[in-house]
């Protein structure tokens, strides 16, 4: 049986809200092959997304939005981070950033200095899955754990449904 990071079922059971591990094959870890292997809909699944600035010096945040939606990066990603210009941040760079791989990328245990923010419409769900700090496990979360995350935001319009 696959786990999650120590540090990130740390803060799991802090929140005192209600959360499962779940196994993963980590071939399977991409949000479209996760919900069509494990039979998860795409509206309970959301996708934690490092963006980054273009221009200046390099400015970093972690967006969680369903996997029904696009983010808004051209308009609210774009004023909230204070950039001209805004693109997703590499596999590389996302790795460095967060410590984690694309497809298990989770918004717990980021560093302090890096904004979460978390699309108004995440909120709305009974749960929401995740990606478990690895490949090889997700979170099935209830999202009022967003509201007890340090330095995460709840944001009208981070993103729009596909």
């Amino acid at each position: 049986m696959t786990d999650t990071l120590p540090e990130i079922r740390s803060i799991l059971e802090k929140t005192g809200c209600s959360f499962e591990v779940w196994d993963c094959d980590s071939k399977l870890a991409d949000t479209v092959l996760f919900c069509e292997h494990y039979g998860v809909s795409p509206e309970y699944s959301a996708n934690t997304i490092v963006v980054r600035s273009k221009t200046g010096d390099p400015k970093y945040a972690v967006c969680v939005l369903l996997a029904t939606h696009r983010l808004d990066v051209n308009h609210t990603v774009r004023k909230k981070l204070g950039a001209r210009r805004v693109s997703f941040a590499s596999d590389d760079e996302t790795r460095l950033i967060t410590g984690m791989k694309l497809g298990g990328v989770t918004p717990l245990a980021l560093p302090a200095d890096l904004p979460v923010w978390i699309d108004e419409s995440v909120m709305e769900c009974k749960y929401v899955i995740l990606g478990g700090g690895n490949r090889t496990s997700k979170l099935k979360v209830d999202p009022a754990i967003f509201e007890m995350i340090e330095g995460a935001e709840i944001v009208a319009g981070l993103s729009k449904p596909r």
